[in-house]
């Protein structure tokens, strides 16, 4: 997974504190100023989310304004999953 996130540009991870994502670590892209996609490490799984936020300086301190769950379980070796990365970010 490492390699998913230094290609595609996501952030270090940190540890959530806005309770958004249940105090786990995220990491997250930049869509636009204010939309991103956010992954959700708990434990060897991954859940992949687009949110809205006012800035990411809000990101894992404050909740989004709208989180969506798009890929729960992202595994790189299924297609679809690497589809949802590729849809946001191209």
């Amino acid at each position: 997974m490492e390699n998913v996130f230094r290609y595609y540009g996501f952030s270090e991870f940190k540890k959530d504190e806005s309770g958004a994502f249940s105090g786990e670590e995220i990491c997250f892209s930049v869509l636009n100023e204010q939309h991103f996609l956010i992954f959700e490490k708990n434990n060897d799984n991954f859940n992949l989310y687009v949110s809205k936020f006012k800035s990411k300086k809000e990101i894992g301190v404050n909740p989004p304004e709208i989180l969506e769950l798009l890929v729960e379980g992202y595994d790189k070796s299924i297609p679809e999953h690497r589809i949802f990365l590729r849809k946001y970010l191209y």
